[in-house]
């Protein structure tokens, strides 16, 4: 009878510790999956999703909790829903991204993050997001399903028009500004910030395009099509022009926006600007850097104090001199 025992007292403690060993593979792989998703949508780059605070700074709305919430809970949907683009872009372009030197570490073309897990979660997200963003504000709700659709259009097709693919990079840029109007009722908010958008986000979209065509230089038209209609002179001259209409169309803001100090202060935060964009040319023309806008102003500690000093020079010639 004591056999028995003992060798019941055995069989149940390994059953135990099958179970609590297979319980322990089930989390890992449960946690692993969840950092790919995570990954996979990107945070490094949802600080462009900061382009949502511009109305609300520059209506000099910023500390009205009023305006304040709904334009951090707009933020926050943004970040959601880009997310959710990064995953149906990594999803349609998963058999080219395993030929990038980079790209191919990604969750999903690395096989890290299952393709049915990815789906599900595309799926999902816009779902629960859209409604929400409706809820929030219908006009908002609008542009952030504009939003998605296009980008949508872009992971399957327009990414791989010349000229059109930057150009809805742009876009991308405009919208996020556009959808914090609502959110914040502005009334002021001139309509040369929006000019100034988009040629600032037509420069970064060229600048990440010139990055690729670095970092893949023969292979590139084998990762995307259009990227063999590009080339370095012509990238470099369209950003020049780019560059230009930046300064031009800032400036112009600087002294006509119906809501700055009559004194022209404004005219102040110009250099920081100028300091910025020159600044990222010489890191991607001196340094050879051909990582993308975001990536270089996450990294590069001189844009990211250039990008502080400009903002709280905006706040104290908007809020404290006008």
């Amino acid at each position: 009878m004591r056999h028995w025992r003992h060798f019941y007292s055995i069989f149940t403690l390994r059953q135990y510790h099958c179970s609590a060993v297979l319980s322990g593979s089930i989390f890992q792989e449960v946690v692993t999956v969840i950092r790919g998703l995570i990954k996979t949508m990107r945070p490094k780059q949802w600080v462009k999703n900061g382009f949502v605070f511009i109305p609300l700074l520059f209506d000099v709305k910023l500390f009205k909790p009023t305006y304040l919430l709904p334009t951090i809970a707009g933020s926050v949907l943004w970040c959601l829903i880009a997310g959710s683009v990064y995953i149906i872009n990594d999803l349609a372009g998963a058999e080219k991204d395993r030929l990038h030197p980079k790209k191919r570490h990604r969750p999903i073309p690395s096989g890290q993050l299952p393709r049915s897990t990815a789906l599900v979660a595309a799926v999902l997200i816009p779902l629960v997001i859209l409604p929400l963003a409706a809820l929030l504000d219908p006009f908002f709700g609008a542009i952030l399903a504009s939003y998605f659709v296009l980008q949508i259009a872009y992971s399957f097709w327009l990414k791989q028009v010349v000229i059109l693919d930057v150009m809805i990079i742009a876009a991308g840029y405009v919208l996020r500004v556009a959808s914090g109007v609502p959110l914040v009722e502005a009334e002021r908010f001139s309509p040369w910030m929006y000019v100034f958008t988009t040629v600032l986000a037509l420069f970064l979209a060229l600048g990440k395009r010139r990055g690729e065509l670095m970092l893949l230089k023969e292979n590139a038209d084998s990762h995307r099509s259009s990227l063999q209609d590009y080339n370095l002179p012509l990238l470099d001259e369209m950003m020049s022009i780019v560059t230009a209409s930046i300064l031009v169309t800032y400036a112009f803001y600087t002294f006509s926006a119906p809501n700055l100090p009559a004194n022209h202060a404004m005219m102040l935060t110009t250099p920081f600007v100028l300091y910025g964009i020159f600044r990222y040319l010489y890191l991607i023309h001196s340094k050879g850097i051909t990582a993308a806008p975001d990536e270089i102003a996450l990294s590069d500690r001189p844009l990211q104090v250039t990008v502080i000093l400009w903002g709280l020079t905006v706040v104290i010639v908007m809020y404290f001199l006008g």
